[in-house]
C-alpha cells in the first residue's frame, strides 16, 4: 500500500545492494549505462570492504550500509529518504494521529529535555508533570545531551509498558516517576472564540484525524457563539505538513468546488487533479489564512488553493515553499519503507510555490526586524525555506523567493501584545482592511 506524503521529515539495508548487483549480472548484452553502473556497484563493495577490513574500529556494517544509501537518496532532494522499520512504525503513528506513550509536549533546551506541558487526562498529567519540568532519565538511563528525537523513542512504547522516568524541578532534588503508557491522541485542531463572535482554528499538523477534528471544532464555534459568526481565522503557522488528502479534505470545508491541487510526475500515474469533495461546509463567512516561514506543503495546499478561489485573504509571511509529493512504499516484511519524491504539486490557477512559497495578501511580521537585522540575514544568507535546503528541486516555473527585507507591517516598538499577525488577523475581519 502506498501512502502520498506531502510533509517534510531518512537508507535500505545490504540486501537491496545485494539484489542490485544481482540483478545486473544476469543481464546479457547490457547498454553502456548498466555497465557504468555495475562498475559504481563493485566500486560501493569494494570501499565496503576496505572499511570492513582496515577501518581504526570494528564498524557496525548495518548503520554504515544505512548511512550511504541515504547518502544516495538525500542527493536527488531534501525529503527522499529511507526509513527503517522503526521510524516507519513511527511515522504510520504520526499520521493516524495517536501513539502509545505518556502525554507529554517537550522541546530541547541546551540539551536537556524540556516540558513544554502535559496534555489533559494523560498519564503525564495524572503524575503531577509540570511544564518546566525536565526530564533527565528514562528507567535509570541519562538522556541529557541525548537528541530529543531518540529520547522520545525512549519515552513511546506500547499502550500498557510501564517506565521510570527521572525528573528535575526547580527548587528539588531530582526524583522518579513510575508511569503506564496509554494510547495517546493529541488533537491537530484546536479553537476558541475571539472577539464574542469570530472562530479561531489553529491547525497543526495533517494527519488521519485532521478533517474529522476540524468538522468537530466548527461545530462547537457555532454552538458557543451567539448570533452569526462573523468571520474565521485559520492559522496554518509553522505547519510542517502531512497528508495530501486531508489537506483535499480541509480546503473542501471551505471550497464548493473545482480543483484544490494538482499534481505532475514522470509517470502517467503520478499526474491527478484533486477536487473538491463532498463534505460538510464551514459557515459561509470571511476568512484569514494565517502562514509564515514555518507553513510547509499540506498548509501552502491550502492555502494555496483558498487564496486562488478567493474564498480567504493571505496574511502573515511567505510559506516555506515545499512543493513537491513524496510516495511512502513499504519495502517488504522488517525492511522498513523508502520516501521517494514522485511528483510536484500546483496551486488550482497551475502556480508551482516549489522554493518560492505562497506569498500573502497582507505581509504581517510577527516581530520587528530592522536594517540591520535584514542585511546579517543577507549577508549569512540564513535562509529557513525549501530554498535554502541541500539538493532542493528548482522550480519549474522560474519564480523565486523575495529575498530577505522589511516586512510591510511590523509590531509597533512598543508593541506589549503577545501575537501581532492574529491581532491583525482580527482586525481584517472587524473592519475589512489593515
Amino acid at each position: 500500500m502506498r501512502k502520498w506524503l506531502i510533509g517534510p521529515l531518512v537508507c535500505a539495508g545490504l540486501i537491496g545492494v545485494t539484489l542490485g548487483v544481482s540483478a545486473f549480472a544476469v543481464t546479457t548484452n547490457p547498454s553502456d549505462a548498466r555497465r557504468d553502473t555495475f562498475q559504481q556497484l563493485d566500486l560501493y563493495t569494494t570501499v565496503l570492504g576496505q572499511i570492513e577490513k582496515n577501518y581504526v574500529e570494528e564498524v557496525d556494517e548495518t548503520k554504515v550500509i544505512e548511512a550511504s544509501i541515504n547518502g544516495m537518496l538525500s542527493s536527488l532532494d531534501p525529503h527522499s529518504s529511507y526509513l527503517s522499520p522503526d521510524d516507519f512504525h513511527e511515522m504510520a503513528e504520526q499520521t493516524r494521529g495517536e501513539y502509545g506513550g505518556l502525554g507529554i509536549e517537550v522541546t530541547s533546551e541546551e540539551g536537556a529535555v524540556k516540558v513544554v506541558t502535559p496534555m489533559d487526562d494523560t498519564p503525564a498529567s495524572r503524575a503531577g508533570i509540570k511544564s518546566g519540568d525536565f526530564l533527565v532519565g528514562v528507567d535509570g538511563v541519562s538522556i541529557i545531551g541525548m537528541p530529543l528525537d531518540d529520547a522520545l523513542k525512549m519515552l513511546r512504547g506500547e499502550a500498557g509498558t510501564s517506565l521510570t522516568i527521572t525528573i528535575a524541578r526547580e527548587g528539588q532534588e531530582p526524583f522518579d516517576v513510575t508511569l503506564t503508557r496509554e494510547n495517546i491522541r493529541p488533537d491537530s485542531v484546536r479553537y476558541e472564540v475571539k472577539d464574542g463572535n469570530i472562530g479561531y482554528i489553529r491547525v497543526s499538523s495533517f494527519n488521519e484525524r485532521t478533517s474529522d477534528t476540524l468538522d468537530k471544532a466548527i461545530d462547537s464555534l457555532r454552538k458557543e457563539i451567539r448570533g452569526p459568526m462573523k468571520g474565521i481565522v485559520l492559522d496554518l503557522r509553522n505547519n510542517p505538513g502531512g497528508l495530501l488528502d486531508q489537506a483535499v479534505k480541509v480546503s473542501s470545508r471551505f471550497i464548493e468546488s473545482g480543483a484544490i491541487v494538482s499534481t505532475k510526475g514522470r509517470r502517467p500515474e503520478d499526474n491527478n487533479r484533486y477536487n473538491a469533495v463532498r463534505t460538510k461546509r464551514a459557515p459561509d463567512v470571511p476568512i484569514v489564512v494565517l502562514i509564515n516561514n514555518g507553513s510547509a506543503s499540506a498548509a501552502e495546499i491550502v492555502a494555496g488553493a483558498l487564496k486562488d478561489h478567493k474564498r480567504a485573504q493571505i496574511l502573515g509571511l511567505t510559506s516555506f515553499g515545499k512543493g513537491s509529493v513524496q510516495t511512502l512504499t513499504p519495502l517488504g516484511p522488517g525492511k522498513g519503507a523508502i520516501r521517494l519524491t514522485t511528483s510536484r504539486y500546483y496551486t488550482p490557477s497551475g502556480g508551482s510555490i516549489q522554493g518560492a512559497g505562497i506569498e500573502p495578501d497582507y505581509e504581517v511580521a510577527n516581530v520587528r526586524l530592522s536594517d540591520e537585522d535584514i542585511e546579517t540575514l543577507k549577508r549569512l544568507q540564513i535562509r529557513y525555506n525549501e530554498a535554502g535546503l541541500r539538493n532542493a528541486l528548482e522550480n519549474d516555473q522560474g519564480l523565486q523567493r523575495k529575498p530577505p527585507h522589511i516586512p510591510a507591517n511590523m509590531p509597533p516598538e512598543d508593541y506589549k501584545g503577545d501575537d501581532f499577525q492574529l491581532e491583525e488577523a482580527l482586525k481584517l475581519l472587524e473592519t475589512g482592511s489593515l
